[in-house]
């Protein structure tokens, strides 16, 4: 009864708000536009870009994180520490990492302003509230926050409905996951306001060992437009509680227990693992809140500007077995007549953060010409601290949380573009962008980092204050050479600060270098009303690269280093053709060689306090960077049937710059199968089942890991030293499913 009841109010309440329709749709489209233009590429800049619709998503929004549902365009590789693509996940285009990809909602930055990543568990289901996504590869256009080093990701929150909607979907299947999205919207009321609303919840247990997740989050958004002016206040966030599944697993634990975590093990005297720690979690809740005006002036001039503000709070727990207690600021005590300056204990790591800011565009088109011109100005304040809140069989002073360690970074980022496209007539569009991006970053406290070349005084100390000023131009043409057929040509500029982790990961008294790129892009399309094609050749050379060298920091994160002279180049394919009215099959491939010139590797000794061992290894592949991946979908659409075959294909990576086939994840091929049925219903709009099988053929693979090197001296004095290795992997789940159900009103 409840249900029916529920179900005629929803039915009632479209009805009266159907009722008020837009008086011109088109012209509230063109509105949002503004929003984007300025930091999006359109089909005539010579940048390579690919497009993926709300449709799209929404075929694919099962419950996975946003870097799966990107899996299949050009270049794009992800991981996952659970093994399902809920959780912690992460995703690489080119070879390059998140944090050399910038990603941006609505023109606003939401990289991290000082990991320079997205976290995509701080967000959970941001998907379900996604017009589309845009993704640039290589330098891209000038766009706001952190520089874009190898991608950005442009995403544009939920667009204005005309009509009334109210939606619930949820999904259920392997790992005992399973996800509940509500959302409702007003559509134009008076022709002039819209509130839409969104709240989900996504549990799994994950495919890993207690690599658990719990997440909620929301999105609420108001619009009011007046004929040449729209306002929009945007807020969305999220809270999540994640099991640790930091650590990867050695290759014999891969045939015999894939499924093994060994994040918080409690273990004896002897090393043995008795137990595992409840609280080993990370917790954290992120709110985002925008105000976006747009206004067009006339025909030809518009503005968009936008104010922004991001809350952060979070902490991750550890339990630490035999720790010294010097490095936490506790003395040795005394039990049962033993001293001991180790011993077990639960650590809290904490971190607060605010950024806010504003960005703005102008945008002029007349004719043959159109420009825009932007910028943004925003600021970060952090907050990073340690306590402790319990040691095993502690006698001593222990106040309530010790505080061991505290640090704060403040981060200014300014940035201001100028963008021109110019008709030259035949169908050539001539492409300048240039942009000055200036940063200014502080570090001060105490870091948890035990510096033992300055003990006995303790704790890393931090004093980092760095400014940089880069300028980015780039410039293209595009040639619309008929109809069917196009090419463009570019060539762009993109430097990049450090990260935090670059400066407090390395050596005590060394800085990690800001990074330069020359990105060349050539390329070539084919359109027809049933078949496209494209091809894209790309040489990107880099100075300073800072690249994944294959090691973890204390807290499970990926370390890297700069190397002075390196490149990545390769072709990316491109192809979709429309075989019949409800079959259609898209495909994409790149070959590519991604190198270090002249590396040098540094491997620290067991002891990991002593010099570092040189190892000259010359030219080396770049660690993450495949030389061959590619994805495939054959799609069904027929009578409200739908249904889609997915492949990708990734050859060897290795997980550190040695090239060592040790050290390497092996090549994979996996393959998915989505399928649905859409019927509609009494006092419904739709009715949609589906079910997701994602490894349909239960392939044993590893998307990420990291090497273990260490050394020791050679037996004399002129003998080679002797070097140990023990790499850890990524275990991903073989087949499972999802089903899913939505409803629309």
């Amino acid at each position: 009864m409840k249900v029916l009841t529920l179900t005629g109010m929803l039915c009632a309440g479209a009805s009266a708000w159907g009722q008020s329709a837009p008086k011109d749709s088109l012209q509230y489209v063109a509105l949002e536009e503004v929003e984007i233009v300025s930091t999006r590429a359109t089909q005539k800049t010579p940048v390579t870009f690919t497009n993926m619709g709300k449709e799209q998503i929404g075929k694919q929004n099962f419950g996975q994180d946003i870097p799966f549902l990107l899996a299949l365009t050009p270049s794009v590789t992800t991981t996952s520490d659970a093994g399902s693509g809920i959780g912690y996940t992460g995703i690489r285009v080119r070879g390059t990492d998140a944090s050399r990809i910038n990603v941006t909602a609505n023109g606003i930055p939401m990289n991290d302003a000082e990991s320079l990543s997205v976290f995509w568990v701080n967000t959970p289901d941001l998907a379900s509230s996604l017009e589309d996504m845009q993704i640039q590869r290589g330098a891209g256009t000038s766009t706001n926050g952190a520089g874009a080093f190898g991608a950005s990701i442009n995403m544009r929150t939920q667009g204005i409905p005309s009509k009334a909607y109210a939606e619930a979907a949820g999904s259920y299947g392997s790992f005992r996951t399973h996800k509940e999205t509500v959302k409702v919207g007003t559509g134009l009321i008076g022709n002039q306001w819209t509130f839409d609303a969104r709240i989900s919840n996504v549990r799994s247990e994950g495919y890993r060992d207690r690599a658990a997740s719990d997440m909620k989050s929301y999105f609420l958004q108001g619009g009011w437009y007046g004929g040449k002016t729209s306002v929009k206040l945007i807020t969305f966030g999220g809270k999540e509680e994640t099991y640790h599944a930091w650590d990867g697993i050695s290759k014999a634990d891969l045939k015999t227990n894939r499924r093994y975590n060994p994040n918080g093990k409690i273990e004896d005297s002897d090393g043995n693992t008795i137990g595992f720690y409840n609280g080993q979690t990370d917790n954290y809740r992120q709110t985002h809140y925008q105000l976006i005006v747009n206004h067009a002036f006339s025909q030809a001039w518009s503005m968009n500007a936008a104010l922004h503000y991001t809350n952060g709070f979070g902490y991750y727990e550890e339990y630490k077995n035999r720790r010294t207690l010097v490095e936490y600021r506790l003395e040795p005590y005394t039990y049962n007549g033993t001293v001991y300056k180790k011993s077990d204990l639960v650590r809290r790591k904490l971190v607060g953060s605010d950024f806010g800011g504003g960005v703005f565009s102008i945008t002029y088109k007349d004719g043959r010409l159109e420009t825009v011109a932007g910028g943004g100005l925003n600021r970060y304040v952090s907050s990073h601290y340690g306590r402790v809140i319990w040691i095993k069989n502690y006698i001593g002073s222990l106040a309530p949380d010790h505080e061991y360690y505290r640090n704060s970074g403040r981060k200014t980022d300014g940035n201001l573009y100028a963008k021109a496209t110019y008709d030259l007539g035949g169908g050539v569009n001539l492409y300048a962008d240039a942009q000055y991006r200036y940063v200014s970053y502080k570090i001060n406290g105490v870091n948890d980092k035990w510096d033992w070349t300055a003990a006995p005084e303790g704790l890393q100390k931090l004093n980092v204050d760095e400014n940089f000023g880069f300028f980015n131009p780039k410039a293209g043409l595009f040639w619309q050479i008929n109809p069917h057929h196009s090419a463009y040509a570019s060539f762009g500029i993109a430097q990049k600060e450090p990260s935090r982790n670059n400066y407090t990961d390395g050596l005590f008294t060394q800085f990690s270098k800001p990074e330069k790129l020359l990105d060349h892009e050539l390329g070539y399309t084919y359109r027809s009303e049933r078949f496209t094609a494209g091809v894209n050749l790309y040489y990107m050379d880099y100075t300073d690269q800072l690249v994944l060298n294959g090691k973890l920091n204390e807290i499970g994160e990926a370390m890297a280093e700069n190397v002075k002279d390196s490149y990545r180049m390769g072709v990316e394919l491109t192809a979709g053709a429309k075989l019949t009215p409800w079959l259609r099959w898209d495909a994409n491939a790149t070959w590519s060689k991604n190198r270090i010139k002249n590396y040098v590797e540094y491997i620290s000794d067991e002891s990991w306090s002593g010099p570092q061992y040189e190892n000259r290894l010359g030219t080396t592949p770049i660690a993450f960077s495949p030389s061959l991946t590619a994805g495939s979908q054959i799609g069904i659409e027929h009578k409200g049937w739908q249904a889609a075959f997915q492949s990708q294909y990734v050859s060897r990576q290795y997980i550190d710059n040695s090239g060592s086939k040790e050290n390497a994840l092996d090549a994979y091929f996996v393959n998915h199968l989505h399928a649905s049925y859409t019927f509609a219903a009494p006092c419904l709009k739709s009715i949609t089942a589906g079910v997701a099988i994602y490894n349909i053929f239960n392939q044993m693979y590893q998307t990420n890991g990291y090497a273990q090197k260490t050394y020791k001296p050679g037996t004399d004095g002129n003998a080679s030293p002797i070097i140990t290795n023990d790499p850890r992997f990524y275990p991903m789940a073989g087949a499972h499913v999802l089903f899913n159900i939505t409803v629309k009103f």
